[in-house]
C-alpha cells in the first residue's frame, strides 16, 4: 500500500526456472512495486513470496532515478558491486570478470569516470554491468532501455538474448515490440497481474488479449 492506497491486489503469481517474463501496463500501475516485493525491497501487507533455491542470486537493474548520481564512486566500482556476496572467485577472477562485463557495456574508456559525470544513458549501462556481472540465477530489470540511444538498444537485446538461456529474466518496459519476440511469458500489470497471451501488447490499453 502507499499512503493507505492499495497498490496492487490479489496477485498470485508463479514464475518457473528459465523463464523470461516481460511486464508492462499503465505508469502507476504496481510494476516497480512488483520487482520490489520479488527482490524482498517490500514486505507485502498479505501473502508472501517463496523462492525454490534458497538464496538465489539476484542481478536487479532499478530504475535510474533511483540512483544517488552525485555518490563518489566510478563506473568500474558501480560494476564490480555486483559481486558483492559471491564467493569463491580469486582476485584475478574478479578482475577478469570486471573487465569482461565492461566490455559487454562497452564502458572500458569511462571505466574510471564518477558516475556523476555520466550521461543517463552511461549510468543506465553501468548500472546493468552491476546486474549481469554476477551471472545471477534470476534477473530483474527496470526499464533497461531507459535513456539508451538505439545503437545500445540494439546492443542489450543481444545481451539479453545471451544471458536468457542461462538465467530466469523478468524484464519491465514499455517498449514491447522486439522484447515480446523474446519473452515466453507477458504480464499486464495494473493494481493486479494479468497474463497475456496476446501476440500484441499496448501500454495505454493493456495488452491485445
Amino acid at each position: 500500500m502507499r499512503e493507505d492506497r492499495v497498490i496492487l491486489d490479489n496477485v498470485n503469481l508463479t514464475v518457473n526456472k528459465g523463464d523470461f517474463v516481460a511486464i508492462t501496463g499503465p505508469n502507476g500501475g504496481g510494476k516497480t512495486t512488483l520487482l520490489r516485493i520479488i527482490l524482498g525491497l517490500l514486505r507485502p501487507t498479505a501473502g508472501k513470496v517463496e523462492y525454490q533455491i534458497k538464496r538465489p542470486n539476484i542481478g536487479y537493474l532499478p530504475q535510474k532515478n533511483m540512483i544517488d548520481s552525485h555518490f563518489p564512486i566510478s563506473v568500474r566500482e558501480v560494476v564490480e558491486s555486483g559481486l558483492l556476496g559471491t564467493k569463491g572467485l580469486s582476485d584475478t577472477e574478479r578482475r577478469a570478470r570486471v573487465e569482461s562485463t565492461l566490455a559487454k557495456i562497452e564502458m572500458e574508456d569511462l571505466a574510471d569516470r564518477p558516475i556523476g559525470r555520466l550521461s543517463g544513458g552511461q549510468l543506465q549501462r553501468a548500472l546493468l554491468g552491476r546486474a549481469i556481472i554476477s551471472e545471477p540465477h534470476v534477473l530483474i530489470l527496470d526499464e533497461p532501455l531507459s535513456y539508451i540511444d538505439k545503437h545500445f538498444e540494439t546492443h542489450i537485446y543481444r545481451l539479453i538474448a545471451e544471458i536468457a538461456p542461462h538465467c530466469t529474466i523478468l524484464l519491465v518496459s514499455h517498449e514491447m515490440s522486439q522484447i515480446s519476440s523474446m519473452a515466453n511469458r507477458h504480464l499486464l500489470v495494473d493494481r493486479s497481474v494479468t497474463e497475456c497471451n496476446a501476440s500484441v501488447h499496448y501500454v495505454e490499453t493493456g495488452c491485445g488479449c
